[in-house]
């Protein structure tokens, strides 16, 4: 019996110090995280500068800088709120950028996230979103990329394919 409690005592110390140096290492980002640059589908032209970022296990995108707007722009296009908006305040008056236009993503696995919302700052059009991440493999995807997927429902939408970058890059691309 008291073989049994000795092992029992070493097993807890042992699984509470394994917990606490796994706590200590660095959180791996998921690819999805980082800067990317949105590509217009039609003309295949760099359209803005995103930020997309995970708080409490939830995925959001920001643009940072737009390729054919001035700064200071206010999505007037949009309604006033949307369901599920994950700060307050009246949607049609924010910013276009800084504000979280993808929002509510939840992890499918490494690199795929769904669930969430996408808005449309130039129409208002809300839909649903997903995120796939697609690594460089120099057959398909030259390059890292972004499946950005919004879809009206039962998987009918479309997708654009964003391109990795850095935060200088995302962030200026303002016209002068």
């Amino acid at each position: 019996m008291k073989k049994i409690i000795l092992t029992l005592i070493c097993l807890t110390i042992a699984a509470t110090a394994f917990a606490q140096s796994a706590a200590q290492l660095p959180a791996q980002n998921d690819p999805v995280e980082g800067f990317w640059l949105s590509i217009d589908d039609n003309t295949n032209k760099v359209t803005a500068g995103w930020k997309i970022y995970t708080k409490n296990n939830i995925v959001y995108g920001e643009i940072i800088s737009l390729a054919n707007f001035k700064k200071g722009m206010i999505a007037v296009p949009c309604k006033e709120s949307y369901h599920g908006f994950p700060i307050p305040g009246k949607v049609n008056t924010m910013p276009v950028a800084g504000t979280p236009w993808i929002f509510g993503l939840t992890k499918h696995k490494r690199g795929e996230w769904r669930g969430g919302s996408l808005i449309n700052p130039e129409d208002g059009k809300m839909y649903n979103c997903k995120i796939t991440f697609h690594p460089a493999d120099n057959k398909k995807h030259k390059e890292d990329t972004l499946e950005m997927r919004g879809e009206i429902g039962l998987g009918i939408g479309r997708s654009q394919f964003w391109k990795k970058t850095d935060e200088a890059t995302a962030s200026n691309l303002w016209p002068e």
